[in-house]
């Protein structure tokens, strides 16, 4: 569907309404002329720009043997299936032994499965935690941390890889609205860093926690915002040889088919990425006007912009840097990351794994790595990606919650 026409800036926030349902959507146009004229400082001149807004879902087909086979990866490797019949599978975490664990948020459960055999496939599959819309798990000193939307629970590790009764640690996470999607992970400062999306598209929020990354002790207290104006950064990590803190955060929808490109940012303590106000390489958001005498220009010069940027609705889920020793050495501390796919663009993008290739410890260029997901002429997929880790016999492993398997990536 595409509408085309122009509008006053008090319609904007109504457009906004309608755009969630699939009725409208704000498109902007590239280029720095576009921003100085349709873009006023104040509010004394109105504010305009062109509708245009899709809706578009790929049908669904299964990952049947045949849709398998038609996935693409680089000269040398094999992508097999790992684990399937598992729910709707999220983020994955990898302990020492080699044990899986996977969130199903949907389900409230954590899943650990086994590879006892080693021959790549999952034989054994145990229900380990039940929380409520569990969601990010990690990993840390021989304990799992789980978060939902609003809590953080931490439980101990059995010697046989089942977790003991979870302990909460933190119960006010701010809500999710739009994106519940909680991560977790502990950094070489031994802190709890936590990811809370926006509870918007495009808005002003009212709880300075969200639309940041959070940290904390271990214990979850001492909670503060490291960092804010990230809409939504699921996938992040630390870059294995420069300890520098990386993620990637998802653009706006509603600004056309190739805006809001996907961001690659190095988050930086008391930075601030610009959203809702400032995106991409340094645009103005129509949508919503810095708060206060604040201008656009002014805004500008305090955001921090992305090191790198990518196809926007792509969608970028979890993140994880290669640090195994089965892939050829020039992937080593590159970084993963699952593109789950587009839904407001006129033709899909995403539904891929792509790699982040990183030259002295900065992020130089994107490079797919599993593609294929995608097919019938674009018009259907058989999977949505979530999870990355690495296995500790070095594979890649992946999540797809469209249908419930786990898939893995090996060099021969």
């Amino acid at each position: 569907m595409k509408n085309n026409y122009r509008m006053p800036k008090s319609w904007v926030k109504a457009a906004a309404l309608c755009a969630l349902t699939g009725m409208l959507a704000v498109g902007c146009k590239d280029g720095d002329d576009f921003w100085d004229t349709f873009i006023p400082e104040t509010d004394d001149e109105p504010t305009s720009s062109q509708i245009e807004g899709f809706v578009f879902y790929p049908a669904v087909q299964p990952a049947s043997d045949a849709n398998v086979a038609k996935l693409k990866v680089p000269a040398g490797f094999t992508i097999t299936k790992f684990a399937e019949g598992v729910g709707k599978p999220r983020i994955l975490a990898v302990n020492a032994n080699g044990n899986v664990y996977v969130s199903d948020r949907e389900a409230g459960i954590v899943v650990m499965l086994s590879d006892k055999n080693g021959d790549g496939v999952a034989e054994d599959k145990k229900t380990v935690a039940n929380i409520k819309q569990v969601h990010g798990l990690h990993i840390y000193e021989g304990k799992m941390y789980m978060v939902a939307v609003n809590e953080v629970y931490v439980a101990d590790m059995n010697g046989d890889g089942t977790l003991g009764q979870p302990k909460m640690l933190i119960s006010d996470l701010p809500d999710g609205g739009q994106h519940p999607n909680r991560t977790i992970a502990f950094g070489p400062d031994k802190k709890m860093y936590l990811t809370v999306g926006s509870t918007c598209n495009s808005c002003p929020e009212p709880n300075p926690e969200n639309a940041t990354i959070l940290r904390a002790e271990p214990d979850g207290s001492n909670r503060k915002v490291f960092a804010k104006g990230l809409r939504n950064t699921i996938g992040f990590g630390w870059h294995p040889t420069t300890g520098q803190l990386w993620g990637m955060d998802h653009g706006i929808d509603w600004l056309g088919d190739n805006e809001q490109k996907e961001e690659l940012n190095q988050i930086k303590q008391g930075a601030d990425y610009g959203w809702p106000y400032i995106y991409g390489e340094g645009k103005y958001n129509p949508g919503d006007r810095p708060q206060g005498d604040t201008t656009y220009a002014q805004y500008l010069q305090k955001t921090t912009l992305p090191a790198l940027t990518y196809q926007a609705h792509s969608a970028p889920m979890s993140m994880a840097f290669y640090t195994g020793s089965m892939f050829p050495g020039d992937y080593s501390n590159d970084a993963f990351i699952a593109m789950r796919g587009s839904w407001n663009r006129s033709s899909p993008v995403g539904y891929k794994i792509v790699r982040a290739h990183f030259e002295n410890g900065q992020p130089v260029r994107f490079e797919d790595f599993v593609t294929g997901f995608i097919v019938d002429n674009n018009r259907a997929h058989f999977g949505r990606l979530v999870g990355v880790a690495v296995h500790k016999d070095g594979s890649l492993l992946f999540t797809d919650d469209t249908n419930g398997v786990i898939y893995r990536v090996a060099y021969k």
